[in-house]
């Protein structure tokens, strides 16, 4: 039998976890303080729901469940079989689906509006590499019900104290609206059509800059002209916020300033955000403002969001506005662990041991020792200073031995020599 965990997943060690459980329990205080509430939803959802949510690219990336027992043989039975007939259930591939239809199930019970908290895991079949999993925890929080710029903001203020709180103080946040990416792409001359070919295109400027967008848009058959244009854009300032009101609706513009100004003057200038237009997001339910947070030195966002007033909509034939900010934890954790995170303020672990028939008395001194250390209780091994070296690796600050009346010892030295 395998000992190693399922390709894409992780086995994580106890001062990970440790670490992974104070970070989320800073993440959902900083929610909870402004007063989200937490829920929980299956990791299940309905085919059809997972189908038809709009996901962009991670429709692709769902894992599917097979049906069981006497539906699986009556399929299997057929001369022929599809994909939908083999499967009527998948896993979840984020959290804002499951809310959707939570918020549908559920709407008569809960507040308008409703200000919640997710932190759970997903599931993508994505292919593992470094900062993707196919496991993995998120941390969102969302606003259902309001539909004014007031929900934007407050989502970015959050999600901001939440990752300041946990040790990510160097960042940017980057704002755009779904609405004026596709203006950009009407006022250059383009198709509808190749709307989304596009904004995959777009989104990558910050990698492969003005020259690399170019020869893109050659290699991809877009009308010559537009393509002309659109670079134009970029070489004439007009994709500055100030400037892009010739662009787009007057409304669109004033929707992002607002946010700009209010985030800013209420974290007295220390939230960095910035209009960027070339900020797509890749779930295709997004359908106004959308966001994301950059972390100096890290490669990629780590935490993206925005609105999507439609999703609910599906569920219940009637809008509803929405918004949501979801908080990577993979990466920020990944980031942390990088940079020898330690829990801040935390009572240092040590271990008591005892020899024989001591056990009682060495439990009666780790009482005492719990006032100022967490206190792990272990027999006394052969081998002592073999086990203590593992000791500190497993993240222990020292020991004490029962009988002994030197107290407690700090790994300071070698106890091998």
């Amino acid at each position: 039998m395998k000992t190693t965990s399922v390709k894409g997943t992780r086995d994580y060690l106890p001062k990970e976890v440790q670490i992974r459980d104070y970070l989320q329990s800073v993440i959902l205080e900083t929610y909870r303080d402004a007063g989200f509430c937490r829920i929980t939803t299956p990791v299940l959802e309905d085919s059809v729901n997972l189908d038809k949510s709009d996901g962009g690219e991670n429709l692709n990336l769902i894992f599917k469940i097979l049906k069981r027992g006497q539906k699986l043989s009556s399929v299997i039975s057929g001369e022929s079989i599809t994909e939908t007939e083999l499967s009527d259930m998948g896993l979840r591939y984020d959290l804002t689906l499951p809310l959707s239809r939570y918020y549908a199930n559920n709407k008569n019970e809960l507040m308008s509006p409703f200000k919640v908290i997710q932190i759970d895991r997903v599931y993508r079949a994505e292919r593992p590499q470094k900062g993707r999993l196919r496991e993995f925890m998120q941390c969102d929080i969302d606003i259902i019900g309001d539909a004014t710029h007031n929900a934007e903001t407050e989502l970015i203020l959050t999600t901001t104290k939440a990752l300041e709180r946990v040790g990510i103080k160097k960042y940017k946040v980057k704002i755009n609206d779904r609405r004026i990416l596709k203006s950009i792409f009407a006022y250059a001359g383009f198709e509808e059509s190749d709307f989304e070919r596009l904004a995959i295109i777009f989104d990558k400027l910050d990698k492969i800059g003005l020259d690399g967008i170019k020869e893109e848009l050659e290699n991809g058959n877009f009308n010559k002209e537009a393509a002309e244009k659109f670079v134009l854009l970029f070489e004439d300032g007009k994709l500055l916020l100030d400037n892009i009101s010739g662009i787009c609706e007057e409304g669109y513009v004033q929707d992002i300033k607002n946010i700009i100004d209010t985030v800013t003057e209420v974290s007295k200038g220390n939230v960095v955000i910035e209009f960027e237009p070339s900020l797509v997001r890749g779930q295709g339910y997004y359908t106004g403002t959308i966001f994301e947070v950059a972390a100096e030195g890290y490669s990629g966002s780590v935490a993206g969001g925005g609105r999507y007033d439609n999703l609910i909509g599906k569920f219940l034939n009637q809008d509803i506005p929405a918004a949501g900010f979801s908080i990577g934890f993979e990466r920020i954790f990944e980031i942390l662990m990088e940079n020898k995170y330690e829990i801040p303020g935390q009572k240092k672990l040590i271990a008591v041991f005892y020899e024989n028939a001591d056990y009682a008395g060495a439990l009666l001194i780790a009482e005492e020792l719990r006032n100022d250390y967490r206190v792990s209780v272990m027999p006394k091994p052969k081998k002592f200073g073999k086990f203590l070296n593992k000791l500190e690796q497993q993240g222990f600050s020292g020991f004490a031995v029962y009988g002994q009346e030197d107290g407690v010892k700090f790994f300071e030295k070698d106890y091998n020599k």
